[in-house]
């Protein structure tokens, strides 16, 4: 049997067991005993831990999807008399090498930086993009482009234009649909390595799959917490802080805690188009919370994931966390539901790499600036809604 299957099922019972488990104890006694909530709380721990392996074992399976993957496109084209074609394979090779401290500049022009570095190459910008969307929940989930240049406007409608009921040979009524914009700009983001020297002369290291490691959980990171709650001076202006960001969904009954009828109140205020595609986002905490609430039947409204590469569901739709996500606590929002196609992730295209070999050569080691150009916005409000927690 698959392991990542054999999990999951695993994850399934024990979670069955559990509920099970606070469903008898409830009906003996409202409170459960110090005994019994910590028997519960192992349970649900369990079943927390095991979604923590299947989600990495789900991510070593991707990582040997792209790394078995060709890192070469076979040349279709003939080149014309007296020219070399310039293949990607020669560019990456340059480029490790002068990552090493071998310098090849020539090979190299045409990946130069105005700040000095170079464009990483094809198969290592794939490698990075997929540890960021690793580190990132929400490149996962949203819409990511590539842009040329600093500034990409997208239009969006502002208002639809209607129809109206006419008398015979009445004059036609102008209800004209309205345009506006959304400007997607480009924030710098970067990050600097140190690795010793030793390291970089032993030719076991691999410093291409450490830099993409480090690199794409650094920026990931940063990412995130952008994309979700930062001001949006010189960076991305979070989807919860943002005037035009997600918008007003529901508020829950408390300021602590949340109630299935919140999330019934939540999940209705998104429109039926949207919910098709919707997805709720919330950190572990409130997932916690949530995993011990019942529908109407008393039936746990959480679903573990028994498939493959499937999150966990609640209400039917996905659920994904984020530890950037705010807690329940009053005035916050804790949960955002939606379709978060509607929020775009621009590349500004070409990640860049620069080696520091001066500035710590006394201490025996080199660095490593990486940096890219981002932005992020929601580009239809009414597509993704918050949940607030009610004031104190």
């Amino acid at each position: 049997m698959n392991k990542i299957t054999e999990l999951q099922e695993k994850r399934a019972r024990i979670w069955k067991q559990a509920k099970y488990f606070l469903d008898t104890k409830q009906k003996e006694a409202d409170v459960l005993s110090a005994e019994d909530n910590a028997t519960y709380e192992k349970m649900e721990q369990d079943v927390v831990n095991l979604g923590k392996e299947i989600d990495r074992l789900h991510k070593q399976a991707q990582i040997e999807v792209e790394l078995n993957q060709p890192t070469t496109k076979a040349l279709t084209n003939t080149p014309t008399a007296g020219e070399l074609p310039k293949g990607q394979d020669a560019y990456a090779q340059n480029f490790w090498q002068m990552m090493r401290g071998h310098a090849v500049v020539d090979a190299l022009k045409e990946g130069t930086d105005p700040d000095g570095g170079f464009l990483v190459p094809n198969e290592f910008e794939n490698q990075l993009i997929q540890k960021l969307k690793e580190a990132n929940v929400l490149r996962t989930i949203s819409h990511v482009i590539q842009t040329n240049s600093g500034e990409h406007k997208i239009p969006v409608v502002a208002s639809e234009g209607t129809a109206a009921w006419l008398e015979e040979e009445a004059a036609y009524t102008e209800s004209n649909t309205q345009f506006s914009q959304v400007s997607l700009s480009a924030h710098k983001l970067g990050t600097l390595i140190k690795v010793s020297e030793e390291l970089l002369n032993d030719s076991a290291f691999d410093l291409m799959s450490y830099l993409s490691d480090e690199f794409g959980r650094r920026l990931g990171n940063a990412e995130e917490q952008a994309f979700l709650t930062s001001t949006g001076t010189g960076q991305p202006t979070g989807i919860l802080t943002d005037t035009n960001g997600a918008s007003a969904g529901s508020t829950a009954a408390k300021a602590d805690t949340l109630t299935f009828d919140d999330l019934i109140e939540l999940f209705y205020s998104l429109r039926a188009p949207y919910r098709q595609n919707a997805v709720f986002l919330m950190n572990d905490d409130t997932v916690k919370t949530i995993r011990k609430m019942k529908d109407n039947n008393g039936q746990y409204i959480w679903q573990p994931s028994v498939q493959a590469g499937q999150p966990d569901r609640i209400l039917n739709c996905p659920v994904y966390t984020s530890p950037f996500m705010p807690s329940m606590a009053a005035s916050n929002k804790p949960v955002l539901f939606g379709d978060f196609n509607y929020y775009w992730i621009a590349d500004r295209q070409g990640r860049t790499f620069k080696r520091l070999n001066e500035l710590y050569a006394v201490t025996g080691q080199v660095g490593f600036l990486g940096s890219q150009r981002v932005d992020g916005k929601v580009i239809l409000p009414e597509a993704i809604k918050t949940l607030a927690m009610a004031a104190k």
